[in-house]
């Protein structure tokens, strides 16, 4: 057991829950159309005799600010396309135009607003939580190589220390991007 790579591990384990709220952030509505809205969210879509993602089967764009278009490379699926995004209760109301399927993303309202801030902040915490876990095995470890006499003493409280700063900084990173997503969802 290495203390260099300890830190490593752990630091990488806590950038991976900053990416990971980053990536439940892409799925909240905010009144802005983005790809990620239907991209990200493995939506099934039953075609070609199996189930394939929807990315498999189309390019997802954004032409205006509040509109998705989906375009489907083989125009015989758009049907099952349409059908995939219906089933996956997501509260869009794809239009077909025969050639492609166009989703409107309506305006959230103020009430509608503060709930997705609040689902935002529980997302955060969550990620905080998974922070203080990769803490807790970065300190665990530090104590493991202290009875395994790997590190002395002085060293150890070194190593706490370089984990706690780690600490600080991801927690620190988590809420900068969750202030960020918390302004664009209240901002009309």
């Amino acid at each position: 057991m290495d203390p260099n790579s300890t830190l490593k591990s752990v630091e990488s384990d806590m950038a991976k829950s900053v990416e990971h709220l980053q990536k439940e952030f892409t799925g909240l509505r905010t009144g802005k159309a983005s790809p990620s809205l239907v991209d990200n969210l493995d939506i099934n879509v039953p075609s070609y005799g199996s189930v394939m993602k929807l990315n498999g089967l189309a390019v997802i764009t954004t032409p205006e600010a509040r509109t998705i278009m989906i375009s489907p490379f083989d125009p015989s699926t758009l049907g099952d396309i349409d059908k995939g995004i219906r089933e996956a209760n997501l509260g869009f109301n794809p239009v077909s135009d025969g050639k492609t399927l166009r989703i409107p993303i309506p305006e959230p309202t103020e009430e509608r607003r503060k709930e997705l801030a609040k689902t935002a902040k529980g997302y955060t915490e969550d990620a905080k939580v998974r922070i203080r876990a990769c803490r807790k095995d970065g300190m665990d470890a530090g104590k493991k190589m202290k009875n395994e006499n790997i590190l002395t003493e002085d060293a150890q409280k070194d190593f706490e220390k370089s984990v706690q700063d780690l600490t600080d900084k991801y927690v620190k990173s988590i809420e900068e991007v969750f202030t960020a997503k918390e302004k664009e969802i209240l901002t009309v």
